[in-house]
Parts: structure tokens; sequence; C-alpha cells
């Protein structure tokens, strides 16, 4: 696992699939509530939850871009990368509206889904053990291949 950047071990990708499950919860809970976006350029006033919500998605969206340009390994990449188009449409379906822009709800509930679909798969590669054939060589032969016993009768 040591071409892994971010995603280093087990702990690290359990904690990332429990963000990307939240996350996930949370995106499709938008998709289902009958509230619709409106939108920060719109010419209407313009609820401080609204900006709020931009500037964290604003955090978060720097952030995800930021892991997925250090990352190393692909299925890293293509987690982070997920993670990252969620949450920069999320930020565009917030800034623009739903008027404009209202598959951004769309793109981010398939995108988390996906991420926490890849998350699983990082998990369990890091939740098999490796084999390594070199240690083998290296243990003493009583250790490394033991011999069958028979009991005599």
């Amino acid at each position: 696992m040591g071409e892994y950047t971010i995603l280093t071990n087990r702990k690290r990708a359990v904690v990332a699939l429990v963000h990307s499950i939240v996350f996930l919860l949370i995106a499709f809970r938008q998709m289902i509530s009958a509230t619709p976006a409106a939108g920060i350029w719109v010419a209407s006033t313009v609820p401080t939850g609204t900006w709020i919500l931009c500037a964290i998605f604003v955090i978060v969206s720097a952030i995800l871009l930021l892991l997925f340009v250090i990352s190393r390994a692909r299925i890293e990449k293509l987690y982070f990368g997920m993670c990252t188009i969620s949450a920069s449409s999320g930020l565009l379906r917030t800034a623009a509206g739903d008027q404009a822009f209202h598959a951004g709800l769309y793109i981010r509930v398939v995108m988390l889904t996906s991420a926490v679909l890849v998350g699983l798969f990082i998990l369990r590669l890091h939740s098999t053990p490796l084999a390594l054939p070199e240690a083998a060589e290296s243990l003493p032969q009583s250790v490394a291949a033991p011999e069958a016993k028979i009991d005599p009768i």
C-alpha cells in the first residue's frame, strides 16, 4: 500500500468512507426536499444560510481539489476526483440556483455514490493481508512450511 499518499491505512480509509456516506445522505436529503436553491446571482435578497453554504462548499471544494492533486495512486485520485466534482457541483448549484444548474443536485448524488463504492474498494484493499513471498523465504523452515505429522496408531 506504499503508493497511497493520503489513504495510507485502513483507519484513514474508514474515516474517508464515513465522510462520503454522511455527505451522500445530506445530498440525498437535499435531492428529495422540496426547497429549490435560489442562488446568489439572483436579483432578490439572498438568505444568510445560502452565503454560509457557499462558503462551506468553497472551502470543501478547495481542500478536496488539493487532496486530488497530491494523491498518487490512481484509485485514490479517482476517489478524491469524484468527491471534488461532487462538492464543486454543489457549489455551482448553490451559487447559480436550480434554474441555471439543476443537474448539479443529481451530479452530487451520483458522484458521492460512486465515491462510496470506490471508498469501499479501497477499504477492502487495506483489509486484505498481502502475501509476501520474500518474507516466507526468510522464515525458518519449520515455520515457512511445516511438515505434516503423522500420529502412530
